[in-house]
């Protein structure tokens, strides 16, 4: 008979343990979370999924981490504050998997984000042949340079003249400085050549004859501003377009004069073209063309790079290969000299594959990736990981992937939870909740509506459970029983953007068309990338809402202009007065709100600014009324209060109503209207962008992926704002995996068979209910099991 020995003491720390959370909108949550387990957060979108997993334990978790290493070390890393919570016991080292956008530099590539590049260039600089160098000879990021000198050494009291030479061989092609491709500026926007500059030649924003520009051009002497560009001599194009920096005396002043081309390069071309105001935006799409490198033909490397080889394939060949079949080509290389490299490159890339991302190439500008590909992409790291009892955090890992790709998403959850992982997710869809062993529902709204817990359990428990999520959990939207007629087509013909294969495809228009297929099948290439120009499209993308803490919705959406405007009419008083970042901000807080102390290492302190209270503006702005109220009362109203203050009486504005209709008819009236952007959860960025651009001037409404970040039940609302569009005579065509979508969608165009070299056909062009009935593709099936009519093949 064996006795069952006592436990250990450590061995019962098997609970993570949250006691009075109070993140963002969480009213003093506790919870206690099992370890080693899958736990799914669900919610609508705004209810405090995020608050309570990313902000609250992984955010905690991850500043204790840091709290290890040395200052000195801390003074490089991001410093966290504690968050507002009273207890947090059991904490793992987290490892937050989100879907933060991977920076948009041009220099960085799906091989450089994961470091399979810098194996491949250790792999070319040991086998490669000719033999030409390191490493580095193959980084496009590297430049060749070599140099030579005399230097003074002090040896023995004594100053000695050596001469010293270096040289660095780099991959770096010259002419585009590694980035593939090259700029081109398209003269005829620079200037209209039948005026003279006097006449107004010149069609650069800022530009104008009347400024110091004109008196510039009119002094320097090298042309006549009299005389029509067209007419001048080469010299003379030369000396206005590309003139180096040149010192003149222009009416006893000195001055520098340059050539125009030089000058915009500097002033406008080395920015990042987002962050440039609207009009400069505009006129720098429309000057400049980005053509492919014609001395690396896009590879980024130069031409010594490109001619080593290993089997007659170069690191440009490798990096331009379709992952899976790169995987292929690696496993066929078989040298024991690097055996541990190839063994290590070899996981890398099949991890690709197995997480649904083998069509990406290693070449791929990361910039380009979608929210729910660059999470994939950061998982890849992790999957071959033999760490253990680490608590893996993701956020919404399914975001991007089509029904048939979910069922493997869920088996990688399961195998990093078997492997003795606390997994913690943030996920909206059914298939992955189902899969849960422990699930906590937040809501039981969005906003100050919610933040509280609503069921905590099984998913049996869940869908008995009354809550929002439980009574929405099983809900299917039916086939239409009939669909609109087109009232036209869009015409895409030949289309051969990234691995589309000469698509010819008419878009149905004056109905709501949605476009499916597998990730990398090619959809987004067909509708950003193939479009006729001039086709009045009103492109919504998942490009991630750029703003800072002094942001809001009220000054993104443009809805602060017409409040502004009508708070100085009824008072008398200028516009600039009712801006927190302009004249009427606070001098204690300069309209921030807080004051912010930097403490270098340790978290910065802020503290709610005593001069106005945390009001942001300054006392004698806010004894202005409009309707009775000051501007801080009205940016503190969310969006449906608001809607109905400007809607009548006093206060009525009708171009603020407008914009706060289109908030609310997205689903966001409980939002405050002057709450930081910063604080916002990603479903609510995508749905504040679409009713941004519901007011542009459009017909046709291209929206990539509506749905990311939304709970079952705010879908049925974005269903009918689609119909609305519709009815109100917009045409609109939707990217989309969610089969809600797909059911309540007129038309279908399906692009497969697979991904990348596998897609980038149209396989299906029809009603939801013929694809139903056909069951010819993945999609086909998935749709027919999801409104009832058969079981998916399994994946």
């Amino acid at each position: 008979m064996t006795t069952r020995p006592d436990t250990h003491a450590a061995d019962s720390h098997d609970l993570i343990r949250v006691h009075g959370a109070r993140e963002n909108n969480l009213k003093n949550v506790s919870l206690e979370l099992p370890k080693r387990r899958l736990t799914v957060f669900t919610g609508v979108s705004g209810s405090g999924k995020s608050s309570l997993v990313f902000d609250t334990i992984a955010a905690e978790s991850q500043r204790l981490i840091n709290e290890t290493y040395s200052t000195f070390v801390q003074g490089f890393m991001p410093a966290l504050a504690r968050p507002e919570v009273d207890v947090l016991e059991g904490l793992t080292t987290a490892i937050i998997v989100d879907q933060q956008r991977m920076g948009a530099d041009p220099r960085s590539t799906v091989g450089t984000a994961t470091d399979a590049n810098a194996m491949l260039r250790i792999l070319f600089s040991r086998l490669g042949r000719p033999h030409i160098g390191s490493p580095k000879a193959f980084s496009f990021n590297v430049a060749s340079i070599s140099g030579a000198g005399a230097v003074t050494v002090e040896r023995g009291g004594q100053k000695v003249k050596e001469r010293r030479s270096f040289s660095i061989t780099g991959g770096m092609c010259a002419r585009c400085e590694g980035r593939g491709s090259v700029s081109d500026i398209d003269l005829t926007a620079l200037y209209d050549e039948t005026k003279s500059l006097n006449e107004g030649a010149l069609t650069i924003p800022g530009y104008s004859m009347d400024g110091w520009f004109g008196r510039i051009f009119a002094g320097c002497g090298f042309f006549d501003p009299d005389t029509p560009i067209a007419k001048f001599t080469k010299r003379q194009l030369h000396d206005l377009l590309h003139k180096e920096p040149t010192k003149i005396k222009v009416d006893g002043i000195n001055l520098t004069y340059e050539g125009i081309i030089p000058k915009i390069q500097k002033s406008m071309l080395s920015k990042d073209v987002d962050s440039l105001q609207p009009h400069i935006r505009a006129f720098v799409d429309r000057a400049v063309t980005f053509t492919v490198c014609p001395e690396c033909d896009g590879t980024r490397l130069n031409e010594g790079a490109r001619s080593s080889k290993i089997k007659g394939i170069s690191i440009a060949d490798a990096c331009a290969m379709q992952i899976s079949d790169l995987a292929a080509w690696v496993r066929g290389l078989d040298e024991p000299s690097v055996a541990p490299l190839l063994a290590s490159l070899r996981q890398t890339l099949d991890s690709f594959v197995e997480i649904g991302l083998g069509y990406l190439s290693l070449g791929r500008p990361s910039g380009t990736l979608s929210g729910g590909e660059a999470q994939r992409v950061k998982m890849i790291r992790h999957l071959g990981s033999s760490l253990t009892d680490v608590t893996y955090v993701f956020d919404e890992p399914t975001a991007g992937l089509h029904p048939h790709d979910i069922q493997r998403m869920n088996a990688l959850l399961l195998r990093l939870r078997d492997k003795g992982n606390t997994v913690l997710v943030v996920e909206h869809k059914p298939e992955v909740i189902a899969i849960a062993d422990h699930i906590v529902d937040l809501g039981p709204g969005a906003g100050a509506a919610g933040g509280a817990v609503c069921f905590e359990g099984t998913v049996a428990g869940l869908r008995t459970s009354g809550s929002v999520t439980g009574r929405h959990f099983d809900d299917r939207a039916a086939l239409k029983e009939t669909v609109r007629t087109p009232t036209g087509t869009l015409e895409i013909r030949g289309a051969t953007a990234n691995n589309l294969r000469d698509v010819d495809v008419d878009v149905p228009l004056g109905v709501l068309v949605a476009v499916t297929g597998v990730a990398g099948s090619g959809k987004s290439s067909l509708l950003h990338g193939s479009l006729p120009a001039g086709a009045d499209v009103v492109s919504v993308d998942q490009g991630a809402i750029r703003g800072s803490r002094r942001s809001n919705p009220a000054t993104y959406t443009g809805l602060l202009d017409p409040i502004r405007k009508a708070f100085a009419k009824a008072n008398g008083v200028k516009p600039a007065l009712f801006s927190a970042n302009s004249e009427g901000a606070c001098p204690g807080c300069n309209g921030a709100g807080v004051v912010y102390t930097d403490l270098a290492v340790m978290a910065g302190v802020a503290t709610t600014c005593e001069e106005c209270e945390g009001k942001r503006f300054q006392a004698s702005v806010l004894e202005y009324r409009l309707g009775g109220r000051d501007i801080s009362e009205v940016l503190a109203m969310p969006v449906a209060e608001a809607l109905e203050f400007f809607g009548d009486g006093e206060a009525r504005v009708p171009a603020a109503h407008r914009i706060l209709e289109r908030l609310a008819d997205v689903g966001l009236g409980y939002l405050g209207i002057g709450q930081p952007l910063t604080t916002l959860s990603g479903g609510e960025r995508q749905r504040l962008k679409l009713a941004t651009h519901m007011g542009d001037k459009g017909g046709v409404y291209v929206l990539d992926e509506p749905t990311t970040g939304l709970h079952l039940a705010d879908v049925e609302q974005l269903l009918g704002l689609l119909d609305r569009l519709v009815d109100s005579g917009k045409s609109v065509i939707v990217i989309e995996h969610h089969q809600a979508v797909m059911a309540h969608a007129d038309w279908i165009i399906d692009l497969g068979p697979g991904a990348g070299h596998d897609g980038g056909r149209v396989v299906f062009e029809g009603t939801p209910a013929a694809l139903v009935a056909a069951r010819s593709t993945v999609t086909g099936e998935h749709l027919a099991a999801y409104v009832g009519e058969g079981v998916p093949e399994t994946a």
